[in-house]
């Protein structure tokens, strides 16, 4: 077998630029943390709440599209008895429950400064409902993930 010197020369230039774009992020969080009243956390996980509108866009888009949508709709499309009428009212359906649900969530939990989708849940029940909410999330990402795969 023998070593495909092109393609691993981009493999190493891939991996340097991906290294070096984490870097370059680092560096600037770290500065942008100091700069504002922003936690740790606030900085890892909401990134100061800063993203801009179109990266929000593009960050919802990439967390939607997977191998399940992509597998899934072309399925609908190739049964006669859905066809692409159905795949279309598909995408429309997810689409407009994004806007709706970005539309009528989003200010209120702002407002009340949650960091993740359980902290509503976690102020009205309690920890012993939250963390049996966050052990199903956990558990339908451990069984999402081979879907994708399986759907790549």
């Amino acid at each position: 077998m023998a070593v495909n010197i092109p393609g691993l020369i981009a493999m190493v230039i891939f991996y340097l630029l991906v290294l070096g774009t984490g870097i370059w992020a680092s560096f600037k969080s770290k500065r942008e943390q100091k700069r504002s009243a922003a936690t740790g956390m606030d900085m890892a996980l909401l990134g100061n709440r800063s993203i801009s509108l179109v990266v929000g866009i593009f960050t919802m888009t990439a967390t939607w599209v997977g191998g399940g949508l992509i597998v899934g709709t072309a399925e609908m499309v190739y049964l006669p008895s859905m066809g692409l009428t159905s795949a279309i009212l598909m995408l429309l359906a997810y689409s407009s429950t994004f806007i709706i649900c970005g539309l009528v969530f989003v200010k209120p939990m702002r407002d009340r400064n949650c960091v993740t989708l359980l902290d509503p849940f976690n102020t009205k029940y309690g920890k012993g409902i939250t963390a049996a909410l966050s052990l199903a999330s956990i558990s339908l990402d451990v069984f999402w993930l081979p879907c994708t795969l399986i759907g790549l």
